[in-house]
């Protein structure tokens, strides 16, 4: 039966998620029994635990540990503070500027961190009282903070981005890198927008106008924080070094920056190594079994079935790219991004490559696409720490996220049927 390793793979995965089987566990499993389909019992025990441990033996991956550990140093390093403190004078006296100074605060840390967990960690625990105590209600709060964390992940440097390299065989980390910036920034202007609509609509008090001095003034305070995004984009659009070396890079120049601010001493670095450990762990398992599972379905022909499932229902790329954002929006409700990247990139990128459509603006749709998932139950990890640390709960966070929600999704339309968004930065440094 042509589709039975399909049905295998899609029935044991969703099972097992539904009993409570963690994510990475899921994978693996769901693999195993598909390739029970074809081989014998202990050829594809073998095989399915070879393919964790080759799909680990990356170089390109090392960059991961590095921009972790760089991101939990921002986060303690006392960089969210500065980068706040700088927005605040930018949009603080506009409609609603709090909630704008989440966004660009989040825009710049999850930039600086690529880290949508540590921006939101970041961002709710300082911006959070602050916003209550100005009137502002915490589901509204908290459902800026959920949105605005995911802006990091788009906006280089970006993890996800670099797994998605991994899995598409190669696509340049920094074309990928410079695809992002445009996306990003048109992704947190709609959400600026939503945020003040909003906040005209509830009479949220308005901040007082900041000076030319106090703008100079936190911009100098944020300068150091803000160049580390010109040192490792500009040494990898330059050529100077790889997308793992700036990450090493990144690690040495935070930490520096912490013990200059005073935010960090040396007692507290075997915490943040533990808990920068902690996330890789979680993170590099999830890349193992998802390799393992992208492995099994390419073996089984699962991609080419799709494919062919796909082309048949249209020949419209509208239609198909229409097709396959919708999948993606819901895969990522069930799925972390990671393992979504790696299983989906081997099973969609065929289908666009045919239709003409460039692997780096697939690369920017399938990261956007996912990032809606990150802010939804059941597994949206951002949705849960931002509504953890707003202590409210997720019922009450559900209004004022939808319009935010309608934000995101008009800029995945418009950096789907236009690629210049994400393709003219690349272009223009011959990427």
């Amino acid at each position: 039966m042509e589709y039975l390793p399909v049905i295998v793979l899609i029935l044991s995965f969703v099972g097992l998620l539904l009993i409570g089987v963690p994510v990475a566990w899921s994978i693996a499993i769901s693999s195993l029994l598909t390739m029970l389909v074809s081989i014998p019992m202990l050829p594809a025990l073998t095989t399915v635990s070879q393919r964790i441990g080759t799909g680990l033996d990356s170089f390109a991956l090392l960059a991961i540990p590095f921009f972790v550990l760089s991101g939990q140093l921002m986060n303690k390093g006392g960089i969210a503070n500065r980068l706040i403190a700088f927005a605040k004078t930018l949009v603080g006296s506009l409609p609603g500027g709090l909630a704008l100074i989440n966004i660009i605060s989040a825009m710049l840390m999850g930039a600086i961190a690529g880290s949508a967990m540590a921006s939101a960690s970041a961002m709710g625990s300082i911006l959070g009282p602050e916003m209550e105590k100005e009137g502002y209600s915490k589901e509204f709060g908290a459902a800026v903070n959920i949105t605005s964390s995911t802006t990091g992940l788009i906006i280089p440097p970006s993890n996800v981005l670099i797994v998605y390299s991994l899995a598409s065989g190669g696509v340049s980390i920094a074309a990928l890198f410079l695809a992002g910036y445009i996306p990003g920034i048109i992704t947190g202007l709609f959400l600026m927008l939503i945020a003040m609509l909003w906040a005209k609509k509830k009479k949220y008090k308005v901040g007082k106008r900041s000076s030319l001095k106090e703008i100079v003034k936190t911009f100098i305070s944020a300068f150091p924080s803000l160049m580390l995004l010109v040192i490792v984009i500009g040494g990898i659009v330059a050529g100077v070094f790889t997308a793992t070396e700036a990450s090493a890079i990144a690690v040495v120049y935070t930490l520096i920056l912490g013990f200059w601010y005073k935010e960090i001493s040396i007692k507290d670095l075997p915490q943040i190594s533990l808990e920068a450990c902690g996330t890789t762990a979680i993170v590099m398992l999830l890349i193992g079994a998802s390799m393992s599972m992208s492995w099994v379905m390419s073996y089984e022909n699962i991609p080419q079935n799709i494919s062919s499932l796909l082309l048949g229902v249209s020949d419209n790329p509208i239609i198909i790219l229409l097709l396959i954002n919708l999948i993606l929006l819901f895969v990522g409700i069930f799925m972390d991004m990671t393992p979504a990247v790696l299983i989906f990139t081997p099973i969609f990128l065929p289908i666009i490559t045919k239709l003409g459509m460039d692997p780096v603006q697939f690369g920017i749709v399938m990261v956007l696409n996912l990032c809606v998932g990150l802010c939804t139950p059941p597994v949206g990890s951002v949705l849960f720490v931002g509504v953890g640390i707003a202590n409210t709960t997720i019922e009450k966070v559900v209004k004022p996220l939808l319009p935010l929600f309608f934000a995101m999704i008009i800029s995945l339309v418009l950096v789907t049927y236009f690629p210049e968004l994400s393709l003219w930065l690349p272009s223009l440094f011959e990427l």
